[in-house]
C-alpha cells in the first residue's frame, strides 16, 4: 500500500512539473511588444479559450432567438465595411446577444459584427468580441435602467460586459455571455 501511495505522489509531481514547464514555454512564446491574451485581460476578467462561429452558425443562433441584423450594403462579406458579418464571431458574443434579447424582451437588430472598418484592438469587432445594435427606446431604457453607469456614455452589466451608447447605435463588448 505504501508503495502505491509513493508511486501516486511521484506521478502527480511529474504531471505538475510538466504543466509548469508547458505554461512557462507558452509564456515565453509571446514576443516583446505583443499582448498575451491570458495575462492582458481586463481587470477582474478571466480569459478563457473562445469558440469561433461561422457566419451561418451565428445567424442561425440569432434567428432562433428572434434577433435580426441589417447592413447598409445588404451583404455579409467580412472584408466589406458596408456589410454586417458574423464570420469568426465568438460564441459568447452571440450568446450575449441572446441573453440581452431574453432578459430585456426588446426587439434587437444587429448593425455591426466582425466586418472590417471598426476600431482595432484585442476586444474588437474583428476579433469577435463586439456587436453594434440599433438604438431603440426599449433597449435604451433596459440598458440605462438595469446596468451600472460607468461614465462616458458607458454602462456595465453585472457580468462585466460594456454597453457604449455611441451617436446612432449601441456598441457592446462581450467578455462573456452575460449569464447564459
Amino acid at each position: 500500500m505504501r508503495k502505491l501511495v509513493i508511486r501516486a505522489l511521484v506521478v502527480a509531481a511529474s504531471a505538475a512539473t510538466a504543466l509548469l514547464v508547458s505554461t512557462a514555454a507558452a509564456q515565453a512564446s509571446v514576443q516583446p511588444g505583443e499582448q498575451d491574451p491570458v495575462f492582458d485581460a481586463p481587470a477582474g476578467s478571466v480569459e478563457v479559450l473562445v469558440t469561433k462561429l461561422s457566419h451561418g452558425d451565428a445567424t442561425s443562433r440569432l434567428r432562433s432567438s428572434g434577433i435580426t441584423w441589417s447592413s447598409s450594403g445588404n451583404c455579409s462579406d467580412r472584408n466589406n465595411p458596408t456589410c454586417t458579418s458574423f464570420e469568426q464571431v465568438n460564441l459568447a458574443t452571440i450568446q450575449g446577444a441572446q441573453t440581452l434579447k431574453s432578459a430585456s424582451g426588446c426587439a434587437l437588430n444587429v448593425t455591426g459584427g466582425t466586418e472590417t472598418g471598426h476600431a482595432s484592438g484585442t476586444y474588437s469587432h474583428w476579433n469577435g468580441y463586439k456587436l453594434d445594435y440599433s438604438l431603440s427606446t426599449c433597449v435604451n431604457n433596459y440598458v440605462q435602467g438595469t446596468f451600472t453607469y460607468i461614465g462616458g456614455s458607458k454602462w456595465q452589466s453585472g457580468s462585466g460586459n460594456i454597453y457604449y451608447k455611441e451617436g446612432n447605435h449601441w456598441d457592446v463588448t462581450y467578455y462573456n455571455c452575460g449569464g447564459c
